[in-house]
């Protein structure tokens, strides 16, 4: 029976997230198989700013993000890399790049992230 490869997996997220301004908005995002991401690199992005890191079990709010952004950290012995941004407004509108790096293997997932206007 060959021996398994830990380091082989893939980032999943969905196609886009829409939330209200003022709201928490979750980024969805897990690894397949479902393994656990404890001892791995977690980075989020977004353009070339960063987000939030995840490095030897800490977590580091990137800058304009703090207070504000936070991972699922008990829920990533089960492959869920899923950032929260909470008080979302008109500039956490665009892309979000999940990057997560494994040894040497390092897998890559984008989540859009629109906003959705609702009148009362």
């Amino acid at each position: 029976m060959a021996a398994e490869r830990n380091n082989e997996f893939k980032l999943f997220g969905p196609c886009g997230d829409e939330y209200e301004f003022g709201s928490a908005v979750t980024l969805s995002c897990h690894l397949s198989p479902k393994i656990s991401a404890v001892a791995m690199e977690i980075r989020w992005f977004k353009g070339a700013d960063c987000v939030c890191l995840y490095k030897n079990r800490q977590v580091t709010e990137g800058r304009g993000y703090k207070g504000r952004v936070s991972l699922f950290t008990q829920e990533l012995q089960r492959g869920n890399v899923s950032l929260q941004i909470r008080d979302c407004g008109g500039s956490d509108r665009g892309d979000y790049l999940c990057q997560v790096t494994n040894g040497d293997t390092t897998e890559e997932c984008t989540v859009a992230v629109g906003a959705q206007l609702v009148s009362k």
